[in-house]
């Protein structure tokens, strides 16, 4: 009746006919289904007709899984092996094969489609940066005032002032000091084996120099008043020759550890690839350095920390004998506030790695030479020599002087200093 041929397939079936709906969004709020296409033996699809999420007529694919994008693994779905979810490789993992990440090693970073490593970058404290340029500045004006200090004590080597200071302690204490304002350079210096040895040698040095030199003069100062109490003679060990030797005694036992610290761990670099290892493998940096471990760092400073604190030690005993005799309270003044610095210094240096030599240096320089220097240069009438007296004599002045609380103001500063200085070297002589 409809004019059509009545066929069956091979099961008996007649063949079927269908109309294909899609179920599309329309100009009104609810959707509708619309016709599309038809299924007559064959398939009759109306592609242009097919609307898709948000009006894309491109075809979706129609696929269990998309392949997964370059550095990206794929999880099987458990059940489904055709079908599975892409993971990105993480932090410092790249993809070794379709469906593992693995770890780079230590020293490498995955490249930027991880896929492979490529070696971490090596930096080191260039010149040109603020942490560099700040510290080199300071310790230019350091040494450039340190030097000063020496040219004028030089030139004017044989006045009272100088004299009293104790010439050979002095020079061997601004030897110091310059030597810890160079180090600086050292720090900076692009670290290798020689870099590496000479900062081993000077790291401690110049704070050994310093410290044995105040050690050496606060113990002199301690035993010739303590000496002049009970006796008229003048205790040993007291002229510049003996001081020179117990004060490069203390320095050789320096020297001494750091040759043993040598044979035990040769100096050589080293690559800290943990200190700027970032959570973005793109900013990660290996650092070259000196390997000096946090130990040896300690035993280095250590002997100077144990000179520094018997030198303070000193100083607390001899803080009653008068100012104008000696240098008892400068050098007092110098210790407590050295003492002040490190306490600070050593948290800081051990969480950042800075060095500390130069505030130390500042505080030693400031408090002991510059009022020398002053009195040198701009009161040439008070750096005058004075009669000199016997050591007993001197050192009873001295104490009744500080006992009775007088100024000295009828003679000028430094006199009385000067008296004791050359009385001593005199007696020594």
């Amino acid at each position: 009746s409809a004019g059509t041929p009545v066929v069956f397939n091979e099961n008996g079936d007649a063949p079927g006919r269908y109309d294909i709906f899609q179920y599309q969004p329309t100009n009104r709020s609810t959707a509708e289904y619309r016709v599309i296409g038809s299924w007559t033996n064959k398939l009759h699809l109306k592609v242009e007709a097919m609307r898709w999420k948000k009006g894309d007529r491109s075809l979706p694919p129609s696929v269990c899984s998309i392949p997964c994008r370059t550095g990206e693994r794929k999880k099987v779905v458990k059940g489904v092996p055709c079908c599975w979810h892409c993971e990105r490789c993480e932090g410092y993992h790249y993809q070794a094969s379709e469906f593992t990440c693995e770890l780079c090693p230590y020293e490498m970073r995955p490249d930027v489609n991880r896929t492979g490593c490529v070696p971490i970058p090596i930096i080191k404290l260039e010149w040109h940066s603020p942490w560099a340029v700040f510290p080199v500045f300071i310790s230019m004006l350091g040494i450039i005032a340190t030097s000063f200090v020496i040219v004028t004590f030089v030139r004017h080597n044989d006045t009272p002032i100088v004299r009293a200071s104790g010439r050979e302690m002095s020079y061997v204490l601004l030897t110091g000091i310059f030597l810890c304002y160079a180090i600086t350079f050292l720090m900076i210096a692009t670290p290798d084996v020689g870099v590496c040895s000479l900062r081993r040698i000077f790291l401690g040095l110049g704070m050994c120099f310093s410290y044995a030199a105040l050690l050496t003069k606060t113990n002199r100062i301690h035993r010739i008043f303590e000496q002049g109490k009970k006796s008229v003679t003048a205790p040993r060990l007291i002229s510049p020759a003996s001081q020179l030797a117990i004060t490069f005694s203390l320095i050789s036992v320096q020297l001494l550890g750091v040759f043993v610290w040598f044979a035990v761990d040769p100096p050589h670099t080293m690559v800290d690839y943990g200190e700027q290892r970032t959570q973005d493998p793109l900013s990660a940096r290996g650092v070259l350095k000196c390997d000096i471990s946090d130990l040896s760092l300690i035993c280095s400073l250590g002997y100077s920390i144990l000179l520094m604190v018997t030198c303070t030690v000193y100083a607390i005993k001899t803080r009653g004998v008068p100012e104008t005799f000696n240098e008892a309270k400068p050098i007092g003044f110098t210790m407590y506030t050295t003492c002040i610095i490190w306490l600070a210094f050593i948290p800081i240096f051990f969480g950042t790695s800075q060095s500390a030599e130069r505030p130390v240096c500042l505080s030693v320089s400031g408090m002991l030479y510059m009022p020398k220097v002053y009195i040198i240069l701009f009161h040439p009438e008070q750096n005058v020599p004075k009669r000199k007296r016997s050591f007993k004599a001197i050192v009873t002045a001295a104490t009744m002087t500080g006992k009775l609380g007088q100024k000295g103001g009828d003679r000028p500063n430094g006199e009385v200093k000067t008296e004791l200085c050359e009385s001593m070297e005199t007696n020594s002589e």
